[in-house]
């Protein structure tokens, strides 16, 4: 996986004070995307020990509520496996923050995908999903971009796939 950014002491994706990690790799392409630079999941630079010790890093401060996931999409199909690694290593040190991901698909499509993709859904806490779509934008939406997208409380573990 690669990245663009690390954004710390953001409070525009999410709720309170957050630690935001923008990957590369999206094949949604929407029309008025805001980061269209991501697109390219060779775009960015690798996703390392380095740039995880630096989230790590900032999780730690008090005020710092969560982790948030944007791009780009976490759940492009090339993104999935260190998104996952990541996720695990956040709720295992920081049990107490929450975890934020933007996806371009929505719940819907998601729940009828590969294993890894609902792994990452039971370590997040809330899925803002769905395509930005440019005819819908709504300025404001708090945390999303168009009125199709859904700000969903999933909470760690709502999904079982034995249920």
């Amino acid at each position: 996986m690669n990245y663009h950014n690390i954004t710390k002491e953001d409070m525009l994706n999410g709720d309170g004070i957050r630690v935001v990690l923008w990957v590369a790799g999206c094949g949604h392409h929407c029309r008025g995307c805001q980061n269209p630079e991501t697109w390219d999941p060779k775009g960015g630079i690798p996703f390392d020990e380095s740039a995880m010790a630096e989230i790590m890093e900032e999780l730690k401060k008090d005020y710092v509520t969560g982790l948030t996931l944007s791009g780009g999409d976490p759940l492009y199909p090339g993104n999935r496996a260190d998104v996952l690694k990541l996720l695990k290593a956040v709720n295992d040190k920081f049990p107490d923050k929450d975890v934020w991901i933007y996806t371009g698909y929505t719940l819907e499509q998601l729940m009828c995908t590969e294993k890894d993709t609902l792994d990452i859904l039971k370590l997040a806490d809330v899925l803002v999903d769905g395509p930005y779509e440019e005819e819908k934008r709504d300025i404001n939406l708090p945390w999303r971009g168009s009125s199709n997208q859904r700000v969903i409380e999933i909470g760690r573990g709502w999904f079982r796939k034995d249920a």
